[in-house]
């Protein structure tokens, strides 16, 4: 599909003889001039059907253009190297989710399955075998029309993250029910509604929680959606209650052993979708939360895996481990209930399966280890700064390690094995990955993550694309498994195909018969094989689920990819205009901030008074305070004293309007070269911008667009916490009723707190004030400090509180 200018770029030589290149080209594809040359070649041997394989690394050339590689006189397919070559990528393949939609299907503009369902398994809570659930809604599962409660909230969690970490990779020219119009909402969010108000049906009440819809009698015969009926009861379909029970249908009996594995997965959706609609929708977030903490309780009944039910076949989902779902169902809850025992049990689960089984293994059943990856132990991470978020961390970096043990032995780079939904597994590997490098900035993996990325979209053994129309000029899947192909002649924009399977699984596969001649037949060999045909179910059917994840990874990656810097911060933080204004209010810490830039009259005494509590402060200095040769001195103790520097612009700008808000004062070269002269300030003193990443902005004011260009340079916008009284200490009585005095200043503080506790509270007051001010606040910091640490507060740097 392309490469961003810094991204690792890297082709893959395969060859049917022993040919080892020595070097190779890049072609500009409009002059014919080689516009760089390299041999940066490395040699790996037989793959696959190939003899030889080689991997040409061209990472160093970043110039925007369409290129062709060339080794000797063969040529490779046009290479597209330019900032937006994923853009819009997450919103292409959002058109999948649309089309698989199940009550009102907005592309077929028509209405199927609104006779679902009835209950089978539900003696248990009281409901007999045929009793009616309004079920109507959600996702077709793939290209049959069965719907999984367990795959349906994995998905719906992936859009809301999707809608979370990367807003601004969607659009909004939707409406809520799929047709085109936009309706002020983005069309992700649309669609994670779409998943949500299906998972409230199938969790109607506290003591009722069903697992799927249909079963595998759906495969008697391909139509479309609308003439659903193979039950035997009209156009209804059948309910699985979630008993926590083995349960059979025909003559196969699955392996459940408890309600975790599904009902966790509705918690973690919930629990998210409580976080993202709190501002937007309070009554609906309020329904996420009541139904967060009903799921959490239903994963709690009986400890252990929910599997699907199966009637004419073996084929279910064959989920086998749940403490996965548990720990992100309670790192989830954790923000929503403010409380941090969830983290600790969180970390319980954590330990029980620091590595998803399927890494560093040759195979594993269908779905066994799902998700394929686990949001956990971001979760985790994202809240705890102590040894479970490193922990977690480092699990993360384990099951990268796992996979490549094998992955580094080939050219392609694969260390996901061959199983059914492959294609899956490398998109969850591939965002395993990007969440690891988002939480420790080590980029020693980030030719494996790019190499797991750019199998899906043609560098792999078939040179073919597993998304259906993506990119639109390249060879993409043209006869997936799906009726809407077949039957209706629809295309299936963004649609992930399963993907290559083992040689032996494909031969031991029931009713797979190809319906032309194998267009990769050259291809294929006794390790793996990938048809594009109708006929073969097992790697080129389409999944929701797998698109879902897709729609993340892609987002992701139009987001910088590997190179990108995401608030990896909690998400019970409080945000103003994009700035960071307020921590956990669930954990009692909390931030002292200074600010400087004309007066430092307060400085030593504020650092005797820190030192004496043993506390650290957060000092946001301007580039004129740190070139200020009487203030020299100060900052070197600061410095020495292990005291939190930031920047606080160069020349102390005003950014925006007083009253009009959004009316900015400076322009985005005026704003960069000023933050960029306060950080060269600060680097006179070894502030290094890394160690420094949060920026205070002048006149504690700004505006959204001075939070996204502050992003852009890869800083943090920060500000103080409101409530209280504590930035005026600045003002003199000449300024008449702007003038507060310091006891009224204290008070303030002390009656937020008695009234709203400082959780997470950055508390701003000044290093320096005009000397018309006699009455210096910063001579109660003594008495302040006593009072809070008395009240239990943990007095922390900014950092410490993100």
């Amino acid at each position: 599909m392309g490469y961003p200018n810094d991204a690792v770029k890297v082709a893959v030589w395969a060859s049917k003889e022993d040919i080892r290149p020595k070097k190779f080209e890049l072609i500009d594809s409009l002059s014919g001039k080689v516009v760089f040359s390299s041999k940066k070649i490395q040699h790996f041997g037989a793959y696959g059907p190939f003899k030889s394989t080689s991997r040409l690394n061209f990472s160093e050339f970043k110039r925007s253009g369409t290129y062709y590689i060339r080794v000797g006189q063969v040529r490779s397919p046009k290479v597209l190297i330019n900032s937006n070559v994923y853009k819009n990528t997450a919103d292409f393949a959002l058109r999948y989710m649309r089309q698989q939609r199940s009550g009102f299907n907005p592309y077929l503009k028509d209405s199927c399955h609104t006779h679902d369902g009835f209950v089978l398994y539900g003696k248990e809570a009281g409901i007999a075998d045929s009793t009616f659930f309004d079920a109507s809604g959600g996702w077709h599962d793939a290209s049959d029309y069965l719907q999984y409660s367990t795959t349906s909230a994995n998905a719906t969690y992936h859009l809301l993250a999707a809608y979370r970490d990367f807003p601004k990779s969607f659009s909004d020219v939707h409406q809520a029910n799929g047709l085109a119009g936009g309706n002020g909402v983005s069309d992700v969010l649309d669609e994670a509604r779409w998943g949500l108000d299906w998972l409230l049906k199938m969790h109607p009440k506290p003591d009722i929680m069903f697992n799927q819809i249909a079963d595998d009698r759906d495969h008697i015969s391909m139509r479309m959606p609308k003439q659903d009926s193979q039950y035997g009861r009209g156009f209804q379909r059948p309910l699985y209650y979630i008993d926590g029970k083995p349960q059979q249908r025909g003559k196969f009996l699955n392996s459940t052993t408890g309600t975790s594995s599904t009902a966790a997965k509705f918690t973690s959706a919930f629990s998210l979708a409580y976080q993202i609609y709190l501002d937007k929708q309070p009554g609906y977030s309020a329904l996420m939360k009541e139904k967060a903490i009903s799921a959490y309780a239903y994963a709690n009944r009986i400890p252990g895996v929910t599997q699907t039910a199966s009637v004419k076949s073996p084929y279910i989902y064959a989920e086998d481990n749940w403490v996965d779902d548990m720990e992100l169902a309670s790192a989830a809850l954790s923000p929503v209930l403010k409380d941090r025992e969830l983290l600790n049990k969180a970390f319980d689960y954590a330990k029980q399966e620091p590595v998803t089984p399927w890494m560093g293994k040759d195979t594993a059943a269908h779905y066994q280890f799902y998700p394929f990856h686990n949001f956990g132990h971001w979760e985790l991470a994202r809240q705890d700064e102590g040894e479970a978020g490193k922990r977690a961390v480092q699990f993360y970096k384990e099951g990268i390690d796992q996979v490549w043990q094998k992955a580094k032995t080939n050219g392609f780079y694969r260390g996901v094995p061959f199983i059914w939904c492959s294609n899956n597994l490398t998109t969850s590997f591939a965002i395993h990955a990007f969440l690891y490098k988002q939480l420790s900035q080590d980029g020693q993996y980030d030719e494996l993550a790019q190499a797991n990325f750019d199998w899906l979209f043609g560098c792999n053994i078939w040179g073919t694309s597993m998304v259906y129309g993506l990119p639109s000029w390249g060879d993409t899947p043209d006869d997936p498994h799906s009726a809407f192909t077949r039957i209706g002649k629809f295309p299936i924009d963004g649609g992930l195909v399963d993907g290559p399977v083992y040689g032996n699984i494909y031969k031991n596969l029931i009713g797979i018969q190809l319906t032309k001649p194998d267009a990769y037949a050259e291809f294929q060999s006794d390790l793996v094989v990938y048809h594009d045909d109708y006929g073969d179910y097992s790697t080129n059917e389409p999944t929701m689920d797998g698109t879902a994840s897709l729609i993340y990874l892609l987002a992701a990656y139009e987001n910088g990819g590997q190179q990108a810097r995401m608030n990896t911060k909690n998400p019970a933080f409080r945000t103003e205009q994009g700035a960071l204004i307020q921590g956990d209010k669930g954990v009692k810490k909390m931030a002292l901030v200074f600010t400087g830039d004309e007066f430092a009259d307060g400085g030593e005494k504020i650092l005797s008074a820190l030192k004496e509590h043993k506390v650290k402060g957060s000092f946001f200095l301007t580039g004129r305070f740190y070139r200020n040769a009487q203030f020299k001195s100060l900052v070197q103790k600061l410095k020495k004293d292990r005291h939190y520097l930031g920047g606080h612009s160069d020349g102390h700008l005003l950014y925006c309007d007083w009253k009009k808000r959004d009316s900015l004062l400076v322009s985005k070269a005026q704003f960069t070269s000023d933050l960029e002269a306060n950080y060269a300030a600060m680097a006179a003193f070894g502030i290094k911008k890394e160690n420094a990443g949060f920026f205070l902005p002048p006149y504690e004011w700004y505006n959204q667009t001075i939070s996204d260009w502050t992003k852009e340079l890869g800083l943090t916008l920060l500000n103080y916490t409101p409530g209280t009284r504590s930035n005026a200490d600045y003002t003199y009585p000449e300024m008449g009723k702007s003038y507060r005095s310091s006891e009224e200043i204290y008070q303030s503080i002390l009656d937020y707190e008695q009234k709203s506790g400082l959780n997470g509270f950055l508390l701003l007051s000044h290093i320096g004030t005009d000397p018309r001010r006699t009455d210096k606040f910063y001579d109660r910091l003594d008495q302040l400090i006593r009072t809070l640490k008395d009240k239990g507060y943990e007095l922390v740097t900014v950092d410490q509180v993100y």
